[in-house]
């Protein structure tokens, strides 16, 4: 009798991704053994692991936890603590440091500066200290961010100094109300206009192997950064593509990553592409349900194949091209409805259509939010197709918020 690999998934109490690994999990047939920092509706026992304290966490996962073969994280706040655990357990895992550097953007640039990777110029700014010499020096217009956050949260463009003030000032207020530490600094970094994608992949001995390219039609230039549209294969010529591929594999391994998922996001500027931003996880919210790999395997299937070192299939990317919507809130308020879900489901192509936050809940866009309303799915014959699925469900909807 062969016994089943056993994995533990580290998930965050707040994250869309719990039931997609599980039952990523459940096709696979593994013993999933499942941690997290609050209650999950999942129907199973579940470890309480605080993220927010390690060392309590780590030591409390490995006195529970029992033997397994691979640890994942679900999403990013569990990430240095995964690491952690799977360095215990001396399994095959990313440097804790290394893990630490890519959730912070501010290591991430200077690791990526110490080596050469390409990306937007840059001034670190020390909490308390003014953010308009570090705006003057890098040119205008720039981008203003927390170094902590994710998911285009406290990130806005500023087109001259009084801009740039006011863009700290606000970022300063998200940070405060997202509990950050007083002494986190800010970002200033040059502002890189041209077309923007993500690219999704798994590292394996520090090799990269892509999953999936999404370009982003209409990529708003500020002075908020939300993300909408996104559509995979991408459409970029075959060498510039190949070079941003390049690019994020550099930049990881400049990081210290060198197995488990990464998601890159980079712009291609006049001097080719450019790194954004790098996290070492799969591709987040929902989106990942856009994507259906050859033999009908999802992105958590195969990121937990890697976690047990089994082989990965090189880069075939999806069965068709496909594609996602993530709504945006459009304005604060209370949340009353989203209505016109079934005229959007009638559009030809669309697969899907989840609303994630119900009504009645208080809601604020980006870049003080830091949720989407939800995510509309396409497939088509084309990425074109995808993209036009995709826009012409969502003039269907309409969002009433009070």
């Amino acid at each position: 009798m062969t016994t089943r690999p056993r994995v533990l998934l580290l998930v965050p109490a707040r994250t869309y991704r719990a039931a997609d690994f599980i039952l990523a999990a459940e096709r696979m047939d593994l013993n999933l053994v499942v941690a997290s920092d609050g209650a999950l509706p999942l129907g199973r026992a579940v470890i309480p692991a605080r993220s927010a304290d390690l060392d309590a966490g780590a030591r409390r996962i490995l006195a529970l936890a029992g033997p397994v073969d691979a640890v994942v994280a679900a999403d990013t706040p569990m990430l240095v603590l995964a690491a952690t655990v799977a360095a215990a357990m001396g399994l095959p895992h990313n440097p804790v440091d290394a893990v630490r550097a890519a959730t912070d953007k501010a290591a991430q640039r200077r690791c990526w500066a110490a080596v050469g990777v390409p990306q937007p110029s840059f001034r670190l700014v020390p909490a308390g200290d003014c953010v308009r010499p570090a705006a003057e020096a890098v040119g205008f217009p720039c981008v203003v961010k927390a170094v902590s956050l994710s998911a285009s949260q406290g990130v806005l463009r500023a087109d001259d100094p009084a801009a740039a003030v006011e863009a700290a000032r606000r970022i300063r207020q998200v940070l405060d109300e997202a509990e950050r530490p007083a002494a986190e600094p800010l970002l200033v970094e040059e502002y890189l206009p041209g077309p923007e994608l993500s690219i999704d992949g798994v590292l394996s001995a520090g090799d990269l192997t892509v999953t999936a390219v999404f370009d982003k039609p209409g990529t708003p230039d500020g002075p908020t950064f939300e993300e909408t549209l996104l559509v995979s294969p991408s459409r970029l010529a075959a060498g510039t593509l190949a070079a941003a591929v390049r690019t994020a594999a550099d930049a990881a391994r400049a990081l210290g990553l060198s197995t488990g998922p990464v998601h890159a996001e980079l712009r291609i500027c006049d001097r080719g592409p450019a790194m954004l931003e790098l996290a070492p996880r799969s591709i987040g919210g929902l989106c990942s349900r856009a994507l259906r790999f050859p033999g009908g395997a999802s992105l958590e299937e195969i990121v937990l194949a890697n976690a047990l070192g089994r082989p990965v299939p090189a880069a075939a990317g999806p069965a068709r091209p496909s594609g996602v919507f993530m709504l945006p809130v459009p304005r604060p308020g209370t949340l009353r409805a989203v209505e016109g879900k079934a005229g959007a489901l009638a559009v030809p192509g669309i697969t899907g259509l989840t609303i994630t936050i119900p009504p009645g809940q208080r809601v604020r866009p980006l870049p003080d939010g830091d949720r989407y309303l939800g995510f509309v799915f396409a497939e088509a014959d084309t990425p074109a197709g995808v993209e036009h699925a995709l826009m012409a469900a969502v003039a269907r909807l309409r969002v009433v918020i009070q």
